[in-house]
C-alpha cells in the first residue's frame, strides 16, 4: 500500500500528514530517533514538568496517609475526571482541583470534634483534587515522552507513592506529637499545596494528545463515555492488570492501616511495653514503618524499572511478568513477617522491608503498561476506571474489612491483650492471600499484553480501525 492508495477512516486520525507509515510495518520510532524530537515542547520543559508532578504527586499522598484515611469521594468522582481529561485543557482542570484541594484540606483542619459530618464532608472534597491530578498527570507524562525515557520519568513520578505515603506517617505523628493536636498536620500540607499550585500555573505544558508517538499529536472523533468504557473493556491487558492494581492496593492499604497498631500489640505480647488505650503505644512504631515505606519503595521502584529495561526487549510479555513475580514473592515475605512477630520485632521488619520493595517493583511498570496499551485519546479514562476500581474494591474496603474480621473474633476472648494480638495476626494473615491472587491477575495480563500493545500502536498511527467502529469507508 502507498500513501496514495485510500485506507480504512478511523475514529482517530493523525493532526500531520508529514509522516509517512509503511501499513506493513508496526514497530514505532524510539523516543530518541528525529521523529520523536517534533514535540514541540522543550526536553528541558519537559523534564521540569515531571519534576513538578512528583513534587505535586508527593503532596497528595503525604495528606493521604497524614491521618490514614481513604478518601471515598477520591474513586467515585474519578471517572468524572478521566472523561474531563480525554476532551478538555488538562492542565486547567488540574489547577481547578488542586485549588479545591488545597481549600478543602485548610478548612477540614478548623473543625470542631463536635462537628464530625462537618469535617467528613470537607475531607470528602479533597478528592477532587486528588481525583483530578492523578487522573490527568501520568497521561501528560505519556504525552511528553516516549520509550524508555517515559519509562524513567514514569518511574520518577510513582516513586512518591511509597515516598508520600511514609512522609505522611513520618510527618503526621511528628507534627502531631510536637503540636498536640493532629489538625497542624492538615495545616502543613496546604502551605506547599501552595507552591505546587503555583509551579503547576506556570511550568506545566498540556501538550497534545499523543504527541511523543505522532508529529502533532492525535484527534480522535467525538465519542460518547459508554464508547470508551466499551473500548477499555475489551483490551484485556487493562482488565487483567487493573484487577491485579486492585490486589496490591488491598494489600498495601491494609498494611499501611494496621502494622503500626499490629507491631505495638506483638511488642505487648512479648512483655517490651505494657498495653495502652490508644494505639499504637509509641508512635516509634510509625516512624519505623514510615522510613521502611520511604526506602524500598526508593529501591522497588527503581529495581522494577531497570530490569524491564533489560528484559523487555528480549521478552515482549516482560512488564506483566514482573509484576506477577514481585506479587507472588512478597506474598511469603508478608506471611513469614505476620508470623515472626509474636517473637522478633527486628525480624519482622526485616521481612516487611523484603516485601514492600518487592511489591514496589510494579508502581511505575502498572502505569507504563497503561500508557502502551491504551490509545492516547482514552488514556485518562483509562486511568480514572483503573483508579475507581483498585479503590473501590481494593485500599478503600481493606483496613475495614480486617478490622472486621478482627473485631469478629473479639467475642472469644474480651479481656487478654494477648488474644488482641492474635485475632489482629489471624486477620492480616488475608494479605497474603490476596496478593498471591493478584499475581496471577498479572500472569493473566503477560499473555495478551503483546497482542493488545500492538493493537493500540497500529489504531495510534492510523493504520487500524477504531474496534468499535461497525463500518469504514474510504478517505
Amino acid at each position: 500500500m502507498t500513501s496514495n492508495q485510500p485506507r480504512p477512516r478511523t475514529r482517530l486520525s493523525l493532526r500531520s500528514n508529514s509522516v509517512h507509515y509503511d501499513s506493513l510495518s508496526t514497530e514505532q520510532p524510539d523516543s530518541d530517533t528525529p521523529f520523536m524530537r517534533t514535540n514541540p515542547i522543550s526536553q528541558k520543559r519537559s523534564y521540569i514538568a515531571v519534576a513538578v508532578l512528583c513534587y505535586i504527586n508527593l503532596l497528595n499522598y503525604m495528606d493521604r496517609y497524614t491521618i490514614a484515611v481513604f478518601i471515598c469521594s477520591f474513586m467515585f468522582l474519578a471517572p468524572i475526571f478521566g472523561y474531563l481529561g480525554d476532551r478538555y485543557n488538562r492542565k486547567i482542570i488540574m489547577i481547578a482541583g488542586m485549588i479545591v484541594w488545597i481549600i478543602t484540606t485548610l478548612g477540614s483542619s478548623f473543625v470542631k470534634k463536635s462537628d464530625f459530618w462537618v469535617l467528613v464532608l470537607t475531607r470528602a472534597l479533597v478528592g477532587t483534587g486528588e481525583a483530578s491530578y492523578s487522573t490527568i498527570a501520568p497521561t501528560i507524562i505519556g504525552d511528553l515522552f516516549t520509550g524508555t525515557k517515559r519509562t524513567l520519568m514514569i518511574s520518577f513520578f510513582y516513586i512518591f507513592i511509597p515516598v508520600g505515603s511514609g512522609l505522611g506517617y513520618i510527618l503526621g505523628a511528628t507534627i502531631a506529637n510536637a503540636t498536640g493536636d493532629w489538625r497542624w498536620a492538615l495545616r502543613f500540607s496546604p502551605a506547599l499545596g501552595g507552591l505546587g499550585l503555583l509551579l503547576l500555573v506556570f511550568l506545566i505544558p498540556d501538550p497534545p494528545r499523543g504527541a511523543s508517538e505522532n508529529k502533532g499529536g492525535a484527534t480522535m472523533e467525538r465519542t460518547t463515555y459508554i464508547e470508551d468504557v466499551k473500548y477499555l473493556l475489551k483490551n484485556r491487558s487493562f482488565v487483567w492488570s487493573s484487577l491485579g492494581v486492585t490486589a496490591m492496593a488491598f494489600v498495601t492499604g491494609a498494611l499501611a492501616f494496621w502494622t503500626p497498631t499490629f507491631l505495638s500489640r506483638a511488642q505487648v505480647t512479648q512483655g517490651l511495653r505494657p498495653p495502652c488505650k490508644e494505639e499504637p503505644c509509641n508512635p516509634l512504631d510509625s516512624y519505623i514503618f514510615g522510613a521502611i515505606t520511604v526506602v524500598t519503595g526508593i529501591v522497588g521502584v527503581f529495581l522494577g524499572t531497570y530490569i524491564s529495561k533489560q528484559l523487555r526487549d528480549r521478552l515482549p510479555n516482560a512488564d506483566p511478568l514482573i509484576c506477577a513475580v514481585g506479587m507472588l514473592s512478597s506474598s511469603p515475605c508478608f506471611f513469614i513477617a505476620i508470623i515472626l512477630a509474636a517473637t522478633s520485632i527486628p525480624a519482622t521488619y526485616t521481612f516487611i522491608a523484603i516485601g514492600e520493595t518487592l511489591l514496589s517493583l510494579n508502581w511505575a511498570i502498572l502505569a507504563d503498561i497503561l500508557l502502551y496499551v491504551v490509545v492516547p485519546t482514552r488514556r485518562a479514562t483509562a486511568e480514572a476506571l483503573q483508579i475507581m476500581v483498585c479503590h473501590l474494591l481494593g485500599d478503600a474496603g481493606s483496613p475495614y474489612l480486617i478490622g472486621a474480621i478482627s473485631d469478629a473474633l473479639l467475642k472469644y476472648d474480651q479481656e487478654s491483650p494477648h488474644w488482641d494480638f492474635r485475632r489482629l495476626e489471624y486477620s492480616i494473615l488475608l494479605c497474603p492471600i490476596i496478593g498471591i491472587l493478584g499475581g496471577v491477575f498479572f500472569f493473566m495480563t503477560s499473555l495478551y499484553i503483546k497482542e493488545d500493545r500492538k493493537a493500540a500502536e497500529l489504531l495510534n498511527s492510523g493504520q487500524a480501525p477504531d474496534p468499535l467502529e461497525t463500518t469504514t469507508e474510504s478517505v
